[in-house]
């Protein structure tokens, strides 16, 4: 019997196939199914399916989880092991992983490893489970989780140990008696995936528990305002950053989107005397948001985190103001490579609710997405097991930290914050001169002499001259 159906099953898909090569070969081009293939070439398969459904739906698509592309070579930066001119650290030094965040404030922040877990609001983004899942992990390890542009969440504050609270631009988080219960307050103007655009959510997506969290009355929106409400100049807004700090106590932040007017929005932040600054960069995640604000707008994290921490610096900021990065780091290598370009601590996302996620997800595949156990009003939220989900989160935040750590033996250093620049190298010239880094082929005192005849030269030049310097054979396809 299995003989017979292996064989029918053959039969069947052998003239299947051959019917479907003889249909593409034989018809016109313009009649050819096979026509999707150049077209999906030209355009990408992406462009393509969000334009049919520009068309069908007449709205921007809301893309879930940020842009598709990764702007950051967070690859292309290597690390520089020591054996003789440094010795390693020995094996039996522990590595210190442990950061404070805003050292100034009445009440610093201190979490055990420099990776927490990034602004995702209940409702807005995930369900209650899934957020107090990712509580219970950050807890675990004694890293902060963040409420996101959110009101405050009764179960997540009673999970979290340290729980970074946004005074955010819908206003819900934004009263005495809500923010005088955080670690932390992050004054949210804006996030990598979709700047500082407003957002909106139907009262018809807005469930009772969404409600009560974020004060809203039945039938009403939830509308995140492109400013933040009373706050409409640079005063008013260094006014907001001394009152939290008079009222909580607790490191005072800011968090924008990365932006090619990096310096100027800093030099505001100093000016007002903030503890911490969140930049978000381009390949920041997010709920939902139309591909334009996902693609095309903002700067990449690995250049808004070394422009930033280069501002901090030259205004000599760096050891009074933290600076966390964010926005499409996806590796232990990233974390740490974020680290030595002068970040203070991480935010990790989509990448946290993978790992919370975890084996769990054959609940739900091949049928449904992942993320649906995960996203508020999804589908399988109720299938998620919160305990189990909480550990997983502990187990990969622990393995990613250990990671970093095992860098740190080879580098000779004995803690995550003393990694720098110059334990890293790049292979890139554009990288090299962007970031400030040496290039890896070339010996440490080269590098200037390597470099003069180039500095006046613009970048796309540069880079191809170094190629001609290295293999004179290029030259001859320019």
């Amino acid at each position: 019997m299995f003989n017979f159906v292996s064989r029918l099953t053959r039969k069947i898909a052998n003239e299947v196939v051959d019917k479907a090569l003889e249909r593409v070969t034989k018809d016109q081009y313009t009649e050819n199914l096979f026509e999707m293939i150049p077209v999906a070439k030209k355009v990408g398969v992406i462009n393509l399916m969000e334009n049919v459904m520009r068309a069908e739906q007449g709205i921007p698509p809301g893309r879930p989880l940020g842009s598709h592309m990764r702007f950051s070579p967070w690859d292309k930066l290597l690390f520089n092991p020591v054996h003789l001119h440094r010795f390693p650290t020995p094996e039996n030094v522990g590595i210190v992983s442990s950061v404070t965040i805003g050292k100034k404030a009445k009440k610093p922040l201190t979490i055990s490893t420099p990776i927490m877990i990034a602004a995702m609001s209940f409702g807005g983004a995930l369900s209650k489970n899934t957020k107090i899942a990712l509580a219970k992990g950050a807890s675990k390890i004694g890293t902060a989780t963040n409420t996101g542009e959110s009101g405050l969440m009764e179960e997540e504050r009673e999970a979290a140990s340290l729980l970074i609270g946004q005074y955010n631009r819908g206003g819900w988080l934004n009263e005495p008696e809500k923010y005088k219960r955080l670690d932390a307050i992050e004054i949210q103007l804006g996030q990598g995936a979709q700047g500082s655009t407003p957002q909106r959510t139907s009262a018809k997506n807005i469930g009772e528990e969404y409600r009560e969290v974020y004060g809203l009355n039945e039938g009403e929106d939830a509308l995140i305002h492109s400013r933040l409400p009373g706050v409409d100049t640079k005063e008013q807004f260094i006014a907001l950053v001394k009152r939290l700090k008079e009222e909580t106590g607790v490191p005072i932040g800011l968090k924008i989107a990365a932006t090619h007017h990096l310096e100027k929005e800093l030099q505001i932040a100093l000016q007002a005397e903030v503890d911490f600054i969140t930049i978000d960069g381009a390949e920041g995640g997010t709920h939902a948001a139309p591909p334009i604000l996902e693609d095309d707008l903002g700067l990449p994290t690995i250049y808004a985190v070394s422009r930033a921490s280069k501002f901090l610096v030259k205004k000599e900021a760096k050891n009074n103001v933290s600076l966390i990065a964010t926005g499409g780091l996806v590796t232990p290598g990233d974390y740490l490579k974020a680290l030595a370009l002068g970040a203070n601590a991480i935010y990790i996302g989509t990448i946290a609710v993978m790992a919370l996620i975890g084996e769990q997800m054959t609940k739900v595949l091949p049928f449904e997405a992942p993320t649906g156990m995960a996203v508020y009003n999804a589908k399988a939220t109720d299938q998620l097991d919160v305990d189990k989900s909480a550990n997983n989160l502990f187990n990969y935040l622990n393995a990613a930290t250990q990671e970093m750590g095992l860098v740190c033996y080879s580098l000779g250093k004995t803690s995550l914050t003393d990694v720098s620049m110059s334990d890293l190298c790049t292979l890139d010239p554009f990288l090299s001169r962007a970031l400030g880094i040496e290039l890896g082929y070339v010996s440490p005192e080269e590098q200037k002499q390597y470099f003069e005849g180039f500095t006046d030269l613009p970048l796309h030049e540069m880079t191809r001259q170094n190629n001609i310097a290295d293999d004179p054979s290029q030259e001859q396809l320019h």
